[in-house]
């Protein structure tokens, strides 16, 4: 397997899940990579959010069905969203599944998840995900973001017409094109995708995406695409 010329500190990666074959299973096939250092294990929810706070680990891997502390809670402990204190805060996580299971997305994604991968995964998808996900984009394919638009939007707050104050606010700090970018991300538009709809260039729409995250303060892609749901972006766009 070829490796990216290792720029700097390598990648540090925590790998969670319950059973010890696929944790050894996850090492060997990271620890081939000059750019990747698996910095520990943990085999359940607890541990995890544990060692990602002691360790601070740039990626995480996370299985979603755990006993104890399931991967979702313990995905929301370690991007900060319990606690302030914690110094695992900058980790990205990327949830594990054995299967494509709708209806762990929403959640683990609000949560903060980066993304998601199969366990079955060639090894060679499982390391450029991990650096992807460290270079800040998302492992969300546009089928899945579509996929998970459809199965939410008629549930969600902003199809009953009550988007959050909070959130209408956050949403005016955009300009039109801004807003305009942001629906197209949230129907699962790559950026190539984005600048043919709007007849700009590629570098255009980046920057534009780079503008948006940074005025609603996300972290990255499909934290946008869970905002623009909430912002019923999705209910004009879909």
């Amino acid at each position: 397997m070829s490796a990216d010329p290792v720029v700097g500190q390598p990648i540090r990666v925590l790998v969670v899940d319950d059973q010890a074959l696929v944790r050894a299973g996850f090492r060997m096939i990271l620890e081939i990579e000059p750019d990747l250092e698996v910095v520990g294990e943990a085999a359940d929810g607890e541990e995890a959010v544990l060692l990602a706070a002691e360790l601070a680990p740039d990626v995480v891997l996370m299985d979603v069905r755990m006993p104890g502390v399931d991967g979702i809670e313990a995905t929301r402990r370690v991007v900060g969203g319990v606690g302030e204190d914690g110094p695992s805060g900058g980790a990205r996580v990327v949830m594990l599944t054995t299967f494509d299971m709708d209806k762990y997305v929403y959640a683990a994604l609000q949560a903060g998840a980066s993304g998601f991968l199969l366990k079955d995964v060639p090894p060679e998808t499982l390391v450029a995900g991990i650096r992807a996900v460290h270079a800040g984009e998302s492992l969300l394919a546009p089928s899945v973001t579509r996929r998970m638009i459809e199965s939410f939007i008629d549930r969600g707050p902003a199809s009953a017409g009550a988007v959050d104050p909070a959130v209408a606010q956050r949403l005016a700090l955009l300009t039109a094109r801004e807003q305009e970018v942001l629906g197209l991300v949230a129907r699962g538009l790559s950026n190539g995708e984005i600048a043919t709809e709007l007849f700009v260039s590629e570098t255009t729409v980046k920057t534009h995406v780079g503008r948006m995250l940074m005025k609603l303060g996300l972290r990255d892609r499909v934290q946008a695409v869970i905002f623009a749901y909430e912002a019923g972006l999705t209910a004009r766009d879909v």
